[in-house]
């Protein structure tokens, strides 16, 4: 017959290892799988960000929507 422990935490060691244990080393274990593709995927996600942010700027739509002068004797 087992004996059982009192206490805060008594009656589990010895055991496996509770739910939420079990759960964080399974991310952890996935994070060290993939770590190539997160990082690849970051990359790029923060590239799309700045050159989004980059793009939506007054100053660069002008670039595009400002017609050329056509009195200017300068070709």
């Amino acid at each position: 017959m087992r004996q059982q422990r009192g206490g805060i935490g008594g009656g589990r060691r010895g055991d496996e290892p509770g739910l939420l244990t079990r759960a964080v080393d399974s991310v952890f274990r996935f994070v060290r799988l993939a770590e190539f593709e997160i990082l690849f995927v970051l990359f790029f996600l923060v590239a799309f960000l700045l050159f989004k942010d980059l793009m939506s700027r007054p100053e660069y739509n002008q670039l595009f929507v400002k017609k050329p002068d056509l009195d200017d004797p300068w070709p």
